[in-house]
């Protein structure tokens, strides 16, 4: 018992400091606290190239191919090289089924293993909408945190290449108060996008931002994750649109209508060191520690990019 006190009170002194210290970093990568939002619309959305195409059915899982990280998330990002995940091991109709939710069919993740469910098509230069929504549960080691979930895509790799759990991607993030910030999901992959310093979210405290200071997207690093430019997302219970379009190896997040990222230079990083871009790939539907619906999946091809600006008052 001492000894777990005097670890407590150590980290107790010690967070302050680090939080400090991730702050004066944010600080010297993206600079002053910007002085006000902004207000993004978007422009020049594309029509489409040719017909939609659903990627879910709505009678069934076909198409979609389930994995599972580590029976105790917990270990997630601590995983020693005994620890061997789930994987394909069991049944997975408990974690990822088709059910009824509010008199439709729509995909259930029930969030307890972490994992995800990955689509065999590999896709390019294409329009992706989804609709999604969080159910009631949240289970340990997140239970008490923000519901979270992502839509990854550009997918690649392996199986459970990143920590055992997903396959390198980028990702669209869904995660209450953060949906749509953009996340390298792999050591290996990269992109550019534009921030400012924001000390009221938690680190790296890097808000993406029209106009900002660049950086490139590093897991690992103080510049692993961009949070959206704003939270468009709805109260936890209502149905939410996120539409995701990408063309070659730039991409855009929109959440209900609104932009609140973009990313480019889209990369993964060679076996002799270089930057090779990063233009298709499969996509995730994730599994992290929340119960969460998804609906209406279709993508349609398209030939370029909505743009994102500022709205004039």
């Amino acid at each position: 018992m001492r000894t777990v006190s005097i670890v407590a009170a150590l980290a107790a002194i010690a967070m302050p400091a680090l939080a400090q210290d991730s702050k004066e970093a944010a600080r010297a990568i993206a600079g002053e606290p910007a002085a006000a939002p902004q207000r993004l619309v978007l422009i020049d959305v594309p029509k489409p190239a040719s017909k939609r195409t659903a990627l879910f059915d709505g009678r069934s899982l076909a198409g979609w191919t389930p994995w599972l990280g580590y029976a105790d998330p917990a270990i997630t990002y601590r995983a020693g090289p005994d620890a061997v995940p789930v994987g394909i091991s069991r049944d997975t109709s408990g974690d990822f089924a088709v059910r009824r939710v509010d008199g439709a069919p729509a995909i259930w993740v029930k969030g307890e293993t972490w994992g995800s469910l990955v689509h065999r098509a590999d896709l390019r230069d294409y329009h992706l909408r989804l609709e999604f929504k969080w159910g009631t549960k949240t289970w340990a080691p997140r239970e008490t945190q923000p519901r979270n979930n992502g839509l990854l895509y550009h997918t690649h790799g392996k199986p459970g290449e990143v920590f055992g759990t997903w396959r390198p991607s980028a990702e669209f993030e869904i995660m209450t108060g953060s949906t749509g910030m953009i996340v390298a999901v792999g050591g290996k992959v990269r992109g550019h996008t534009n921030v400012s310093f924001d000390p009221a979210i938690i680190a790296p405290h890097l808000r993406y931002r029209f106009g900002g200071r660049e950086v490139d997207i590093v897991n690992g690093t103080p510049t692993w994750n961009v949070e959206a430019a704003t939270d468009a997302e709805r109260p936890v219970g209502e149905w939410n649109t996120l539409d995701l379009y990408v063309v070659g190896d730039r991409a855009v997040h929109v959440v209900n209508g609104v932009p609140v990222a973009e990313v480019r230079d889209l990369a993964v990083i060679g076996p002799d060191g270089s930057r090779q871009p990063l233009t298709h790939g499969q996509i995730q539907l994730q599994s992290e520690g929340a119960e969460t619906w998804f609906r209406s999946i279709t993508v349609e091809p398209i030939k370029t990019l909505p743009k994102i600006v500022l709205q004039r008052d």
